[in-house]
């Protein structure tokens, strides 16, 4: 796994305190964490997308994010726990990896072959 992708990883983690954030969020500081994990998470996927096919990219992101999300608010806000919902996430899950897998990266300029 190469740089790139652990940045789309990270983008992904941060997603989930934006989003969660943007529910919860309710005084300066909290709102202003969820700002910076905008930044943060943005930043690193629009980076990762400039060297790797930006559909993948985006899908992963938001696969992981969804999918850390629900698990989040299942653990730290009570949210009803599902067997139905699980599944589905791990289904989603399973679709992003495989996406993941089967996605050749670019070979990045100025690089040798």
């Amino acid at each position: 796994m190469n740089t790139n992708w652990i940045k789309v990883f990270i983008a992904a983690f941060f997603e989930v305190f934006w989003v969660i954030g943007l529910k919860h969020a309710d005084d300066l500081w909290s709102w202003t964490g969820t700002v910076v994990s905008i930044i943060i998470s943005f930043y690193l996927m629009i980076m990762a997308g400039r060297k790797l096919p930006v559909g993948t990219v985006y899908a992963v992101f938001v696969g992981l994010g969804t999918a850390g999300t629900v698990f989040s608010e299942i653990i730290f806000f009570g949210e009803a726990f599902k067997v139905g919902k699980i599944v589905l996430i791990l289904i989603l899950l399973v679709g992003v990896i495989g996406l993941k897998l089967v996605t050749k990266d670019k070979p990045q300029e100025g690089a040798e072959s």
